[in-house]
């Protein structure tokens, strides 16, 4: 084991002081010992007294004296070296460290001047690399904002009709296996569009799909949404003319169709309303499409049996096509839209006719899509509570007329489609629905109304739960102005 420098020194030290008392001879006489400096160990020695006076004892005593001072003169210089030559380990690591810190300071006041200088210039390269990158973010965000504001408008202007004014029609040919990149560059290529790529976005966010081949007409105040649909129901399989392209709007009636069809085709309305009576028509039909007509064939008292079932859309007629080509392109698309809703009707146990029925209503006593569902569950609240339906859109049918005001004497009129007289669904549809309206009926917005009543000079429809708060909002609201 080691021993600590401080044990070493009072060992040396201790060691010192022996060697002293050994050059004093004790036998000899310490007269003069009081000139010594007092001290623990030599006080007792000063006490000890001869008894002899002899001249060679005072000679003894006074080289005993001799040599004790100087011995004890010697002793601090002897101490002093031996602690110079072993200072302890705390005294030379302090040593090094001002040693260390003398040798940094003179090489920092050398080097201070140069380190200014270059922190000085370091910094002046900082402030001009900042205010460069500063200066290179701004025009960044201000190149970006103006490509973002531009872009925006593009797009925009993009998803609207080419030109809102132009109904003239052109015609596009559209190849089987075309993605909707190639069909939007056509559309593009025969100014129907703005820009292609912008109707391929369109058609991915919107989740368009089975686009058709064929021949269609389109105008460029179509928007995207339109021509889209029209892709999907599928185009001519020969080229077009313009009086072949029939447009049949939502809740049109059969003897409005027929009209239609007169008037843009070749086909005479007489033709149209025989073939919607011929029942041999319609069981080829319904073999065809059973899902969709079976009930309609089980249904009595009917005026058409293919009322309802002729859906409103865009329909190409070429020449080379006969009348019973269109009316079967009509029901198809039917057949197309009901297939989602077959196995919702039956649960909820009604049948396609009934479906069919009150959504011809609901088409035409209701606009937006909340007040058609509102209109259906109060019809079914009536139906459920034994009333009778009581729809102008009824007494219009019975009547075969098209008018605004139905007076009280229409309302008695004898027929089967008048639901103020009979109660339930009636015999079948007045009109033929649109998808929105067949939606609205199988989805209704469950209320507690039976009554409900419409402005007619705004359309907001209003409701009621008790015959006297109808009668209250038909006076407000309809015989206002009378």
């Amino acid at each position: 084991m080691a021993i600590p420098p401080v044990i070493k020194q009072v060992a040396k030290t201790e060691a010192n002081k022996e060697s002293v008392e050994e050059k004093i001879d004790p036998s000899k006489s310490v007269e003069n010992e009081p000139v010594i400096e007092a001290k623990p160990r030599l006080s007792t020695k000063k006490e000890k007294k001869t008894t002899s006076r002899s001249l060679a004892a005072k000679k003894s005593n006074k080289d005993s004296s001799k040599k004790i001072t100087e011995a004890e003169t010697k002793q601090p210089i002897i101490k002093e070296h031996e602690q110079r030559e072993e200072p302890s380990i705390f005294t030379r690591i302090g040593e090094k460290f001002d040693e260390l810190h003398r040798v940094d300071t003179e090489f920092e006041g050398d080097l201070s001047e140069e380190s200014n200088l270059k922190r000085a210039e370091r910094r002046k390269e900082d402030r001009v690399v900042h205010k460069i990158v500063y200066v290179l973010t701004i025009g960044i965000l201000i190149v970006a904002g103006i490509l973002a504001i531009s872009g925006y408008n593009y797009v925009n202007a993009g998803l609207k009709p080419l030109d809102k004014n132009d109904k003239k029609l052109v015609q596009v040919e559209v190849p089987s296996g075309s993605s909707n990149r190639q069909i939007g560059d056509i559309l593009e290529d025969g100014d129907v569009i703005r820009d292609g790529m912008i109707f391929n976005f369109y058609t991915k966010f919107k989740n368009l799909t089975n686009f058709q081949a064929g021949y269609y007409q389109f105008s460029p105040n179509m928007t995207l949404d339109q021509i889209s649909k029209e892709l999907q129901e599928g185009g001519s399989a020969e080229p077009l003319d313009d009086a072949s392209k029939v447009t049949i709007p939502e809740g049109y009636d059969i003897d409005q169709i027929a009209t239609l069809v007169a008037k843009k085709t070749d086909f005479k309305k007489a033709d149209f309303i025989k073939l919607m009576k011929d029942d041999k028509f319609f069981e080829e039909l319904k073999t065809t499409y059973p899902d969709l007509l079976t009930d309609a064939g089980n249904a009595k008292d009917v005026r058409y049996r293919l009322e309802g079932y002729l859906f409103p859309a865009t329909y190409n007629v070429h020449k080379s096509r006969s009348l019973e080509d269109l009316v079967t392109q009509m029901v198809d698309t039917t057949n197309q839209v009901m297939s989602q809703y077959y196995s919702q009707i039956k649960e909820k146990g009604m049948d396609v006719q009934e479906v069919m029925t009150l959504a011809s209503l609901v088409e035409k006593e209701g606009v937006t899509e909340s007040d058609r569902k509102n209109i259906a569950q109060v019809f079914f609240n009536r139906i459920d509570s034994g009333m009778a339906l009581q729809s102008d859109i009824s007494i219009l049918y019975a009547l075969g007329e098209h008018k605004e005001v139905v007076t009280i004497k229409d309302t008695q009129v004898d027929s089967p489609y008048n639901l103020y007289v009979n109660t339930g669904y009636g015999p079948g549809p007045f009109d033929n629905p649109s998808q929105e309206a067949i939606s609205a009926v199988l989805n209704p917005t469950d209320n507690d109304y039976v009554y409900f009543v419409a402005d007619i000079s705004t359309g907001k429809v209003y409701y009621a739960k008790t015959y006297e708060e109808h009668m209250e909002l038909v006076e407000k609201y309809v015989n206002k102005g009378q």
